[in-house]
């Protein structure tokens, strides 16, 4: 006798629940010309370009020619580690020593194993394309929760790249496991879980160094949310994990490890690099251009922390003090702000790299549209931001770069660095993700 109520219940459950999806999607359709310019519709057009990007995707790897270029290495690589080898500094493949952290050993060699020891290219491809849905997905859930970017704009973070599909499916590098690795810390930042996006940044970190250009960031959000007490934790959960991760290697050779895999000082070839190709080969490996990038970053780094992430009132020094003993009450961080931050970090480093290769890319191409659009510009339209977007896809297209593709990248840079320091505005008060309006 109650099992007529329930069933009943589910069915009324299950009719109200179509009957919402029903009338939402037919008030999407009455505000059809409001689609792809308000971000509340943001995942409906996610969904939307998820599914195109599947199609994409698909046809790129049956119909576009695979290219090797490190894959091998990274097989011979791991396959070291699989026969024994422990010390860093006798692991190596066809271009060059291992000179990743411990983290890219685990993974690739979970592939070298589901693609019978790196032969069956096509099943890495396969994993590689599930890799490149998962971080759209991953991103698209932050510009959900930020608000700020129209949804036309993610047409052209999708569908429109050719080199981030090449990257991704075609070149098999190690750089994507890297930031959606990264964009899942984020999304865990954003749900108020530190720990376990500290967890994962460190993952991120592991696979590839690049990661640690969103590392000011971070610091700057856990002493604000923290104090430097209570920061110290989470910066012990990523320390941690390094050494649990580098342990086999660093026990066998401690120097080795260490040097190989966080090396700070490795010079770049200058036939590959994509931002300095205007500049005379000299110029490029010298020193004191390496130390004068270094210098430009740290200092361009504190202007942001003193005078656009920091807007309390107070000196940049309470950031020490635990919240609850600062003059200005504490209050929790917005989603933005934890965003935008990060990939402000992220994007100051990247205009001062030393070199910049074209699998490198990847690095910040997800975080361009949120660098435009989250702060307010009259002078800069919707046609001009994405003249900025065409302008850096078309610069890491040309192979080889040339003198004028690299100084157009860099006016790219400039001009998104202009927008980020003169559109900086106190962070909405709602921390919550975008509404629809009835």
């Amino acid at each position: 006798m109650a099992a007529g109520p329930r069933k009943r219940g589910r069915a009324t459950s299950t009719a109200g629940a179509l009957g919402h999806c029903e009338q939402w999607l037919r008030r999407a359709w009455q505000e059809r010309r409001l689609l792809l310019l308000e971000p509340r519709y943001t995942l409906l057009v996610a969904a939307c370009l998820c599914l195109a990007e599947v199609g994409i995707t698909f046809w790129v790897i049956h119909r576009v020619a695979y290219t090797e270029i490190d894959w091998k290495a990274y097989m011979a690589e791991v396959e070291g580690v699989i026969n024994g080898t422990y010390d860093y500094t006798q692991l190596q493949g066809d271009t060059g020593p291992l000179v990743y952290p411990a983290g890219f050993v685990y993974i690739f060699m979970g592939l070298y194993h589901a693609t019978g020891g790196g032969t069956d290219i096509r099943m890495a491809q396969h994993i590689f394309a599930v890799l490149y849905l998962a971080t759209l997905l991953l991103v698209f859930l932050i510009y959900h929760h930020t608000c700020k970017v129209p949804p036309f704009v993610f047409f052209f973070m999708c569908c429109a790249s050719y080199r981030v599909h090449s990257i991704f499916v075609l070149r098999l590098f190690n750089d994507p496991v890297a930031m959606a690795l990264l964009f899942l810390s984020v999304n865990l930042l954003l749900a108020r879980h530190w720990s376990w996006g500290c967890c994962f940044f460190s993952l991120a970190v592991s696979v590839k160094m690049n990661v640690l250009l969103f590392a000011p960031g971070l610091l700057f959000l856990l002493l604000m949310q923290f104090g430097l007490r209570g920061a110290l934790p989470k910066l012990g959960i990523c320390a941690i994990i390094q050494v649990i991760l580098g342990l086999p290697f660093l026990l066998q050779n401690p120097v080795g490890y260490l040097s190989r895999s966080f090396d700070l000082g490795r010079q770049f070839l200058f036939q590959w690099t994509v931002n300095w190709r205007f500049l005379p080969e000299s110029i490029f490996l010298h020193r004191a251009f390496h130390l004068a990038l270094l210098a430009a970053h740290l200092s361009l780094l504190l202007l942001f922390a003193l005078c656009r992430w920091h807007r309390t009132g107070e000196g940049i020094l309470s950031l020490l003090k635990e919240p609850s003993k600062r003059k200005v009450p504490p209050q929790p961080l917005r989603p933005n702000q934890i965003v935008s931050t990060l990939f402000t970090s992220n994007f100051i480093g990247i205009c001062f790299s030393r070199s910049l290769h074209y699998q490198f890319y990847v690095w910040y191409f997800h975080t361009l549209p949120y660098l435009l659009w989250a702060t307010p510009a009259g002078w800069l339209t919707h046609l001009l931001r994405l003249l900025v977007l065409g302008l850096i896809e078309l610069s890491w297209n040309m192979y080889p770069s040339t003198p004028c593709s690299s100084a157009a990248l860099h006016i790219c840079h400039a001009v998104i660095l202009l927008q980020l320091w003169l559109g900086a505005q106190p962070f909405p008060r709602s921390s919550q993700p975008c509404r629809k309006t009835h």
